[in-house]
């Protein structure tokens, strides 16, 4: 069967960008592609004599993804591996985009703002949301830093029978990541950022390790935390979750989130999972 992912979202989230990183890939790409189209689409790939291992299907705007998710119903019924991945943005960060390029909406009719016009497509495809397997906020995000996270999760070095599972540090100063499924708070540990010695460390220098991890309620927490990850992992796994991001946060994100999302990697690591660790904040 083949493998199929399906590339949905907030029109000006960058579906077209991914749709061109993905075929540079190796993806067999059809973009723009309507809901009723793609079991015809999926059958002939078939058809190609396992010439096309890994399709990706673009599916356009709000109006196009009505049904979507009954269709991928259908087609992990018939035994095929199906991912949706959902892009979106902010709606400060849309109006941006549409400004600059001068382009029209495609779901404007010309009697509401561009700001009401993005907000009712983004209610109407909240469902398609909450059932995608993974969600990327493009918000701030480079062509080239969108190309190297969909590189890290989909690109050939990725294995394809396991769970992704992602570790990222962040400071609570600069916002709490949307897009991740749990989120830590380590702002009880004792900060580092007091001592003026270790000030100018981060916590992926020893000075700073050292000292987070010399508090016996660090230990504590390392303990609870990974016993939880031993029961929740291989649950996931069996409910065929393809990706998982758990978000490590203390203040400004530069010393006790990192060291601890450091140590949570290696943690995941020993549980037979190779999760990619990142650290959102550290020079902010």
């Amino acid at each position: 069967m083949t493998d199929i992912l399906v590339v949905t979202g907030l029109s000006g989230g960058g579906r077209s960008q991914a749709a061109d990183d993905l075929e540079d890939m190796g993806w067999f790409v059809v973009d723009n592609l309507p809901v009723v189209l793609i079991d015809k689409v999926v059958e002939l790939s078939g058809e190609a004599g396992g010439e096309i291992g890994k399709l990706c299907l673009v599916v356009g705007n709000a109006r196009q993804q009505a049904g979507i998710l009954g269709a991928v119903d259908v087609l992990r019924s018939q035994g095929h591996r199906v991912r949706i991945l959902f892009l979106e943005a902010s709606t400060r960060e849309l109006v941006r985009r549409y400004e600059a390029t001068r382009r029209k909406h495609p779901l404007s009719d010309g009697t509401s703002g561009l700001e009401e016009v993005i907000e009712r497509e983004r209610s109407s495809i909240g469902e398609v949301k909450a059932a995608a397997d993974l969600v990327i906020d493009t918000t701030g995000l480079t062509v080239h830093q969108l190309k190297s996270q969909l590189v890290q999760l989909f690109g050939p070095d990725n294995p394809s029978d396991s769970m992704q599972v992602s570790v990222l540090s962040f400071g609570f100063k600069n916002g709490v990541p949307i897009d991740v499924d749990m989120v830590f708070d380590v702002r009880f540990l004792p900060n580092p950022h007091w001592d003026e010695a270790l000030r100018p460390f981060s916590g992926l220098d020893e000075p700073v390790k050292d000292y987070v991890f010399s508090q016996e309620v660090t230990s504590q927490f390392m303990e609870h935390v990974d016993n939880l990850l031993k029961l929740i992992l291989p649950a996931y796994v069996q409910e065929g979750r393809s990706y998982l991001t758990i978000a490590i946060g203390c203040t400004g994100g530069r010393h006790r989130s990192v060291a601890i999302a450091e140590a949570l990697g290696k943690s995941i690591a020993a549980h037979g999972y190779r999760p990619r660790v990142s650290h959102r904040d550290i020079n902010a």
